[in-house]
């Protein structure tokens, strides 16, 4: 059976931070392929045109073989809710163990999500630890088992791990306040991606 990872988000835009929790997943687990989906439409906020998401992406994992962009969100109408996504992707990778990659903050919302003690069955969740304002992984533990306990309390079972990643503190909101206020990202996004967002006025005060 192989095993492959989910990374799904808005991705706007992707940053080194993400690319360093797709490799700490694929080192940590011994994982096959990491699976990036950007959302299309998603549930709770706005984001760049989602061709501007997808080619940035494409460009910042190109030159990685375990890295594949999929465009599974693409024909999708509606809101993009993370159950119809794992589903639609189990018909094209049969005989798999998934993993979904997660960040802590979103992972704390996994019990109100869309048919979300169905999901939590469905996959292993790696989750990215919040270490901001001095906070411990020890901590981190202690909110995963929090959310374990809500699903254990409907009788459904979760499985989980922590991610062996490096402190990163940057996120897409951070590049976006950067590029609007006329600031450098050289250094926090991968070059093609840098190019990209300067060739197409992204994320500038004049932006569309």
């Amino acid at each position: 059976m192989q095993q492959l990872a989910i990374f799904g988000g808005t991705f706007d835009p992707i940053h080194w931070g993400h690319l360093l929790l797709a490799e700490t997943a694929l080192a940590q687990l011994h994982l096959e392929q990491v699976i990036w989906i950007p959302s299309k439409n998603p549930p709770h906020k706005q984001a760049t045109l989602f061709e501007h998401r997808v080619t940035m992406l494409q460009l910042a994992t190109k030159n990685n073989p375990a890295f594949t962009v999929s465009l599974i969100e693409r024909e999708r109408s509606g809101t993009s809710y993370a159950i119809n996504t794992l589903i639609d992707l189990s018909v094209y990778y049969p005989n798999t163990h998934w993993y979904w990659i997660i960040g802590l903050d979103a992972f704390q919302t996994l019990p109100r999500w869309y048919r979300g003690s169905e999901l939590a069955q469905m996959c292993d969740w790696l989750i990215a630890p919040r270490l901001v304002g001095g906070e411990t992984i020890a901590q981190s533990e202690i909110i995963c088992k929090q959310v374990e306990q809500k699903f254990r309390e409907k009788s459904y079972t979760i499985h989980w791990q922590l991610l062996h990643t490096p402190l990163v503190r940057v996120s897409s909101s951070i590049m976006r306040e950067l590029c609007r206020q006329g600031h450098s990202i050289h250094d926090l996004v991968p070059e093609p991606v840098r190019l990209y967002i300067a060739t197409n006025n992204l994320y500038s005060n004049n932006s569309e």
